[in-house]
């Protein structure tokens, strides 16, 4: 063998030690990469409820696009902290993330509770929705929480229904009625049934059945057939009146704590961004299943439901103007965040208003032939 085929030998065999050597070395970088990421959440929900199986929802989806690279695992309301302190846990890494709605925070900033509550200048959920993305709101809560220290990151999803005005001992026909109820809301509802009359007490979704039962409470709102009918409402109260302007266009919010969100890569927050999409979309499909079905099922169980008199939604709209007015004098950024939904929907609903056709018309024909 020549010297210089020598030496190429031992180049070439030099070489493949090195690179062998890198693969070796490499193989437990590449396990430490793959060890999955365990985000411990809590909802605002009891288990039971439907909303829960919403955040579950959420978790599967983000667990499932991610390979098992970033898990997930969602507890009850209490499991950790009480329903409305979530929000401190998450931001203090006491939670690594959360599910619930701004409402529940209005003791924070009262500006936060525009994300769902009262009547929104006529847009439905969905349309808040839209101007939270497009119209400048995210931008606004991103403020709202940088101001307030509060170190998360929110998504806000989810559009829910038009809420019941509540469940009552017998049926309201006029604003009248509210005088001295005892009566459980959240949010800037509290105002809202405050200024029609009612002895408004706040207190969490799993609590309410109990405090009724007891009669600490006359009358209380919720949100929607199913998660009324898993709580047990129709156990205390037969008597459930629609349609009202308190909570129309509400949402969902879903938490993390900023810094380990911010930790994570580029590809697991693109797969967060899309399982919000992904799960927003499914959870109002999910609900008018859902929603449909147990208010029939409610219906056959003995509940009477009534539409609410426009007397009291009238007096709802009236006192919502005096509630935003007083908020927006005292509170610069309920102002500014008030003013920011008004710009939006003055064209948003303007053009919905025109397009959509009534629904209402088609459904008395279908139901017409069938008569």
């Amino acid at each position: 063998m020549s010297q210089d085929n020598t030496t190429n030998r031992r180049k070439f065999l030099k070489a493949a030690t090195i690179a062998g050597g890198a693969v070796v070395g490499a193989a437990p970088m590449m396990s430490v990469a793959q060890t999955p990421i365990s985000f411990r959440w809590q909802s605002t929900w009891p288990a039971k409820d439907i909303f829960h199986e919403y955040a579950l929802d959420f978790a599967k989806k983000v667990n499932d696009m991610s390979s098992g690279r970033l898990k997930i695992d969602v507890l009850p309301s209490g499991a950790v902290v009480k329903a409305f302190d979530l929000i401190d846990a998450v931001a203090k890494g006491t939670l690594d993330g959360g599910h619930g709605v701004l409402a529940y925070w209005y003791g924070k900033n009262s500006a936060m509770a525009l994300w769902g509550s009262g009547p929104a200048f006529g847009m439905d959920p969905n349309m808040v929705l839209a101007w939270h993305e497009y119209g400048g709101g995210k931008a606004l809560l991103d403020e709202i929480y940088k101001g307030l220290n509060l170190d998360v990151q929110s998504f806000v999803y989810g559009p829910m229904p038009t809420q019941p005005l509540g469940w009552f001992k017998k049926p309201v026909t006029k604003v009248e009625d509210f005088k001295g109820l005892k009566f459980r809301t959240v949010g800037l509802s509290i105002d809202i049934f405050t200024a029609l009359g009612a002895a408004v007490n706040a207190i969490p979704g799993g609590e309410i059945v109990a405090a009724m039962d007891r009669g600490l409470l006359d009358a209380a709102e919720f949100n929607n057939a199913s998660s009324d009918r898993l709580l047990g409402f129709p156990d205390v109260s037969k008597v459930c009146m629609l349609q009202s302007f308190h909570q129309s266009a509400e949402q969902f919010e879903i938490l993390f704590n900023k810094t380990k969100y911010n930790a994570l890569s580029a590809d697991l927050k693109a797969v967060i961004a899309s399982a919000v999409q992904a799960s927003s979309a499914e959870m109002s499909w999910k609900a008018i299943d859902r929603y449909s079905t147990d208010y029939i099922e409610l219906q056959k169980a003995g509940v009477k439901f009534y539409k609410t008199p426009d007397a009291i939604l009238q007096a709802q709209l009236k006192a919502w103007d005096e509630i935003t007015k007083k908020k927006g004098a005292e509170n610069p950024m309920f102002k500014k965040v008030h003013e920011s939904m008004e710009k939006f929907a003055m064209r948003a609903v303007r053009w919905q208003n025109d397009t959509l056709v009534d629904y209402k018309m088609a459904f008395r024909h279908a139901t017409s032939k069938k008569a």
